[in-house]
């Protein structure tokens, strides 16, 4: 493996664009410790240092920007605002005609979705900016700490923060399209990794200082187990055996191959959890608008959220996010896998899949095969998504439990598909590539 390294950076062209994705990576992760202006550095590290940090969404975000949510800097809403809108897009994809058209009229119609999502992630980070700045400024981002983290109340101060933040988003977003364009990888899903993977030696520093050597190793272990399963899994699919018939065009005979439709376990990728996770915060949002003035007694339904689902070790909460992960995998598969779309193109190029007729029977047996291997990769989604649960039950680790999750979805995924992509400009060049 070392030696399949060295060999890529002996390629110039391949060590220019390794070099140039590092460079971006670097400037990505230095953005992050740099406080936006009016905000007070010091006591926003007193108060990381006592507070304790919020879950559900909060989580979420600031696992995606690396921690930068929670420090306020000028990259705290990371990549969050585009992963949000690339969802929407695609999902808009359904609802409006238009969007579809534009998807099917190729690269010409796909560029201008791009834009929109551009024009989408900027107003969500707007949006996101000066939520973050009401939560900074209302303690709510930091519960447990006093210090204010943003001491001038002022309307210029105010603004000042709010565009940095929105420039922030929309420099992390041009920085991913580069390492796409001129880089290895796809830009956006790198950095992603690389903010979940900046947060894994204070992961396991905190684990080992506070549970000692015994739950360390016992979490190591773990961990290598489950990205066993998730490499395991990722790379798992059914290939539905296609047929293309003999055709004559002009003089020359074309068609008689064979290839086959892949189809993944786990086509939704980490959608559906982020969904879930989304989904399972709006009753502790919408509880945390109804809490009780002082004198004043609780509602019973209040109190119900808050005993059963703000607390991610509570078994109704993990009973629930099972439960909308399968409903999500299914939900996002139906979406973006359409049966009679597949099965009319290839009847359009003369493919056939062997005993089955070309058209409808055609896109009913895919229908039926990804209604079958959707249900493994849902419960495996489901089960992957709440180790870190179970892990705070059992051996009493924080909700950062650095192996489970989202994050170790993303890093096995993201990895994985730069490798390849390596690998295969390495084999380009003649050399045998990194994976043998």
């Amino acid at each position: 493996m070392l030696s399949a390294f060295g060999r890529a950076f002996r390629t110039p062209d391949l060590r220019r664009k390794l070099l140039f994705t590092l460079g971006i990576i670097t400037i990505f992760r230095l953005g992050a410790f740099i406080p936006s202006p009016g905000v007070n550095y010091q006591n926003v590290q007193q108060c990381l240092s006592t507070g304790q940090t919020q879950g559900g969404i909060y989580q979420l975000v600031n696992l995606f920007s690396g921690g930068a949510l929670l420090q306020v800097s000028i990259f705290a809403l990371g990549i969050m605002p585009y992963i949000t809108a690339s969802i929407i897009v695609q999902l808009l994809r359904v609802v409006i005609p238009r969007f579809q058209q534009l998807y099917e009229e190729g690269a010409s119609g796909q560029s201008k979705l791009t834009q929109y999502t551009r024009y989408l992630t900027i107003a969500l980070g707007l949006l996101n900016a000066t939520t973050l700045v009401s939560l900074a400024r209302s303690g709510q981002l930091l519960p447990g700490c006093n210090l204010p983290i943003i001491p001038d109340d002022s309307v210029i101060t105010t603004i000042l923060i709010i565009i940095t933040l929105t420039a922030g988003t929309g420099l992390i977003m041009w920085m991913g399209e580069l390492v796409t364009e001129k880089g290895v990888g796809n830009g956006m899903s790198l950095l992603i990794f690389t903010a979940i993977a900046a947060g894994f030696p204070t992961s396991l520093g905190a684990i080992w200082t506070a549970q000692g050597p015994g739950t360390f190793f016992l979490v190591l272990a773990i961990g290598l187990l489950t990205v066993a399963l998730v490499v395991f899994v990722e790379q798992s699919q059914r290939r539905i055996p296609v047929q293309y018939a003999k055709r004559m065009i002009g003089r020359r005979t074309v068609g008689g191959t064979s290839t086959y439709i892949p189809i993944k376990v786990n086509m939704a990728g980490v959608i559906p959890v982020i969904f879930a996770s989304s989904m399972l915060y709006l009753p502790a949002l919408i509880s945390q608008f109804n809490q009780p003035k002082a004198g004043e007694q609780m509602q019973p339904w209040v109190e119900w959220i808050n005993n059963n689902l703000t607390r991610g070790d509570h078994p109704i909460y993990m009973a629930l996010y099972f439960a909308m992960i399968v409903f999500f995998t299914y939900f996002y598969v139906a979406i973006t896998f359409n049966p009679e779309e597949v099965s009319d193109n290839m009847k359009k190029y003369g493919g056939f899949i062997p005993g089955i007729r070309a058209g409808k029977p055609t896109a009913d047996y895919l229908q039926y095969v990804l209604s079958r291997i959707t249900l493994p990769g849902a419960i495996y989604l489901g089960f992957v998504a709440l180790i870190p649960l179970v892990a705070l039950v059992l051996i009493n680790a924080n909700q950062n439990f650095p192996f489970g999750g989202t994050s170790i979805l993303i890093m096995v995924g993201v990895g994985l598909e730069t490798v390849k992509q390596i690998d295969a400009q390495l084999q380009q060049r003649h050399y045998e590539g990194l994976l043998r």
